[in-house]
């Protein structure tokens, strides 16, 4: 019986997601000092802050546990996808893909974490005085990964409820 690749194979995603991240951080603290902006277009700069906390700076005002606890639900989460990973199947792209965008994610900013104590953010979006939450790409990595998961989710519920296969 021939073996069936499993979704594993989709880790290239992960690094692509994870070295793609760091390069632009290091490319923003070669370039930038703290808090310097950039006008890139109307509605976006480049700008560099520090972020102690996680999406959107929850828990960032605290005494710096969190950092620990962030860097120890990366590697929770990491190894928990990539058993899933293991176990789905090749065929499974959406849900792969989603998974290993998740991972590099999770782990890049899990690296800024342990190595300078915060995640460097710099894409910031804005719309007169009102700024989203400046974030990074291994957010948009994330957050890209949970899209489609819920996309995958939302094709599994209607395959099952029209009688079809997932």
């Amino acid at each position: 019986m021939a073996k069936t690749k499993s979704g594993l194979s989709f880790l290239w995603l992960s690094m692509a997601a994870f070295v793609l991240d760091l390069l632009t951080k290091y490319i923003v603290l070669q370039k930038f000092d703290l808090y310097e902006s950039l006008n890139v277009l109307p509605m976006f700069n480049l700008t560099y802050v520090r972020n102690y906390g996680a999406a959107f700076s929850f828990l960032a005002d605290h005494n710096g546990w969190q950092q620990y606890f962030f860097v120890l639900l990366a590697v929770i989460i990491s190894l928990m996808l990539v058993y899933f990973l293991k176990k789905n199947s090749i065929a499974q792209r959406l849900q792969n893909s989603a998974y290993a965008l998740i991972i590099g994610g999770a782990l890049a900013n899990m690296v800024d974490r342990l190595y300078h104590g915060f995640v460097v953010d710099f894409l910031d979006f804005y719309w007169r005085d009102w700024h989203y939450p400046v974030f990074n790409v291994a957010d948009i990595a994330i957050c890209i990964g949970a899209g489609l998961l819920a996309i995958d989710a939302f094709k599994s519920d209607k395959a099952k409820t029209q009688g079809g296969q997932a």
